[in-house]
């Protein structure tokens, strides 16, 4: 019991951070480029501008698929209910891997939508 306790806690923590995260930047971005913190990539990083759409667009995103995580990450946990520790740790580590794979996925809508907005000098495109 102590350990589906403890992996379920454990698989929580991603989605949950998503969601914080998530939240804070969407509303909130990193007041100035920098290389150690938010979302950095070569053209989030173009501007000014394209920093701070980059950080609310994903932000929403994380947010968003933290909210759907939740749920079925504990869904997920309540069918390994009673099962042996190796059986929880197998479904524990999936979900993990499932996890991370979402989260950095949101990386490719997130520079589609980069490319949408702003040329490749990180200029706003003038809408059609």
């Amino acid at each position: 019991m102590g350990f589906w306790i403890f992996m379920c806690i454990a698989n929580l923590v991603i989605p949950l951070t998503m969601i914080i995260i998530g939240k804070h930047f969407s509303t909130h971005a990193p007041k100035k480029i920098n290389p150690l913190y938010g979302y950095r990539t070569a053209m989030s990083m173009k501007n000014q501008e394209t920093w701070k759409f980059a950080h609310t667009y994903c932000g929403k995103i994380w947010a968003k698929l933290g909210a759907l995580l939740v749920p079925l990450t504990i869904a997920s946990h309540l069918l390994t209910y009673g099962k042996s520790n190796d059986q929880i740790g197998t479904v524990g580590g999936i979900i993990c891997v499932i996890q991370l794979a979402l989260l950095i996925s949101s990386i490719y809508p997130t520079e589609i939508a980069l490319k949408k907005h702003f040329d490749e000098n990180g200029n706003q495109r003038i809408p059609s």
